[in-house]
Order: C-alpha cells, then sequence, then structure tokens
C-alpha cells in the first residue's frame, strides 16, 4: 500500500507528464497549422496571379512557366522578351550554339534577318522564331523557313525598359498579338509572364491577321506622313477619310493577289489599336519590307497608295 506522501508524490509527477505531453503535442500542432496557413495564403496569391493574366484558377494548381529560349537583340523588344523567364541573349554577329536547344526570338530590325539565318547552324534554323513587322513570305521562301514559327506582334515599347503597351483594344479585349508554329506557345507564355497576350492560332487564321497589320502600318505611317501628322492618332481623326479609303483599297487589292478573305470588321480592328498607340509617330519606314509589297501590286490595283508613295518617296518611282 502506497502512503499518503507516496500518493501525492506520483499525483505530482502525473499532472506534470500530462503538462509536458500537452505543450509537446501544441508546439507540434502550431508549426503544422502555421505551414498549412502559409502554403493556403501561397496559392491564393497564385490564383490571383494567375486570374489576371486569364489562366484557369480551378482545383488544380496550373503554373505558366515560360520555356527556355535565345534572345537575338538585346533593343526595346529583345530586353523586354529578356524578363519573361530564362533565356540567353545574342548581340548581332554573336554565333547561335550549334547543341543549345528551344525557340530563338529574333528581335531585330528586318535588314539583320539575312545575316542571321546564313550564320545559324542548320539543325538550328527549324527554332527561328520571326517577330518583324512587314512582309516577310518572299524572304522565308527564299531561306526554305516559311514555316517556321511567326509572331505579329501588336504592342509598343517606346524606349528600352519602358513599360509596353499591349494591343488590348475596345473591339478586341484578348489582344491582337497572334503566333503561329512550332514555338508558338512558348511565345505565348513568355508573353504571359510578363502580363502581355498573345493568341496561338493556325496559319489560316495568321495570313489574314499579319496582312492587316501591314496594312495598319501601310496606311496610317503613310497617311500621316504625306499629310506632316505628328501621330498616327492624328493621322486617323483628321483624315478620316482617306484613311478608310486606303484601307478598303489595300483590302481589296490583297484579297485579289492572295485569295485570302479578311474577317468583317478590318477597318474598326485598326482604329481601335491606333486608338491604343494613338501618339506612335508617323514615318514611311523600311519600304521594301512593307509598302513595297501593295507599290509592286500597280497602279490599277493601289492607285491611291502608290500615288502617296511617289508623294512621300519620289526616289521610288525614278
Amino acid at each position: 500500500m502506497y502512503n499518503t506522501f507516496e500518493i501525492m508524490r506520483l499525483t505530482i509527477l502525473l499532472i506534470l507528464s500530462s503538462a509536458s505531453i500537452a505543450k509537446a503535442w501544441t508546439t507540434i500542432r502550431e508549426p503544422v497549422s502555421m505551414m498549412g496557413s502559409r502554403n493556403a495564403q501561397k496559392w491564393e496569391n497564385k490564383k490571383q496571379w494567375l486570374a489576371k493574366r486569364g489562366w484557369p484558377t480551378g482545383n488544380t494548381k496550373t503554373e505558366v512557366i515560360s520555356e527556355t529560349c535565345t534572345i537575338i537583340g538585346s533593343g526595346r523588344i529583345g530586353s523586354l522578351l529578356e524578363k519573361g523567364g530564362s533565356s540567353t541573349v545574342l548581340k548581332r554577329g554573336d554565333s547561335i550554339p550549334e547543341e543549345g536547344k528551344g525557340p530563338i526570338f529574333i528581335a531585330t530590325r528586318n535588314d539583320s534577318l539575312n545575316d542571321i539565318v546564313d550564320l545559324c547552324p542548320e539543325n538550328r534554323k527549324k527554332d527561328l522564331v520571326f517577330l518583324q513587322n512587314g512582309y516577310l513570305d518572299d524572304f522565308l521562301n527564299s531561306k526554305g523557313l516559311i514555316d517556321n514559327t511567326q509572331v505579329l506582334l501588336y504592342l509598343s515599347v517606346t524606349s528600352k525598359d519602358a513599360t509596353p503597351v499591349d494591343g488590348i483594344t475596345k473591339v478586341n479585349s484578348e489582344g491582337l498579338t497572334a503566333a503561329t508554329g512550332e514555338h508558338a506557345e512558348s511565345f505565348r507564355d513568355r508573353l504571359s509572364e510578363l502580363d502581355l497576350k498573345c493568341n496561338v492560332v493556325d496559319m489560316e487564321a495568321y495570313r489574314p491577321a499579319m496582312f492587316e497589320k501591314l496594312i495598319w502600318i501601310a496606311t496610317y505611317m503613310l497617311v500621316g506622313a504625306a499629310k506632316g501628322c505628328k501621330s498616327v492618332g492624328e493621322a486617323g481623326s483628321d483624315h478620316n477619310e482617306l484613311v478608310t479609303t486606303l484601307i478598303n483599297e489595300l483590302v481589296n487589292a490583297v484579297s485579289a493577289k492572295e485569295g485570302i478573305t479578311f474577317p468583317s470588321g478590318t477597318f474598326e480592328r485598326l482604329a481601335s489599336y491606333t486608338d491604343v498607340v494613338t501618339d506612335f509617330p508617323c514615318a514611311v519606314k523600311e519600304f521594301e519590307w512593307r509598302n513595297k509589297y501593295f507599290y509592286d501590286l500597280g497602279d490599277e490595283a493601289c492607285p491611291i497608295h502608290n500615288s502617296l508613295i511617289r508623294e512621300v518617296l519620289p526616289e521610288v518611282s525614278q
């Protein structure tokens, strides 16, 4: 039998032991609870990030991580793309690694394309992605690269490291930038990391969109230069009738030449984009890649365009 003293001692030990167990269990549970709370908050933040960029935010934790790429050019567009994920940036004249993989985004002016393609290792040519404005078909066909990935950029970067203005308009809330080809999704993912829109389309949808962008450049820049406008917005507002007539002329000329049927609303799409980049300055540049396509269709097909070209660039007719 235990005496009174021993019973008291055992009771105290039991109480102390129970308290220690309770404290240990609390110590274990609190970090687990905090960890779950932190993970939940992290996923909640991630869902908000995804929702802002238009990606699904259901029960599956979908993450968009842009593919490692090579970028040729460190100007406005090249520097922007570099911020979208892992990349190797090459300057004009740098060698493209033969053992590399992934897309090669060419963010240079059109006059650099010939050297870049010729110096590219043969096994990497399929990875070249063309981001240039203008009519590239003849060049790409001459190099055997007509099936390569092409991107139609509807965004404005006024200076290096400036905040980009996306091609989201009141007519096209999904944005106007489009990509087609093997690396189209990779380019879309990179823009998504930058909170910019890009539509992945097939070549059938890409071609009329490409010609619409070419028509936008050829029309607003030319009318603005011919009429002394400071910006595309001024060209569109002060010379709306001429802009509308010229767009219709070029749409009809392309349709006849290429057999392309444009989706309805071309003028509205282009005018709405002009509103987004209204302060962009007017100038007729890179004639060989832009307005020359229409000029070569002849005066019968493009009378207004060709007359304005000869007014702005008199050397063309010499």
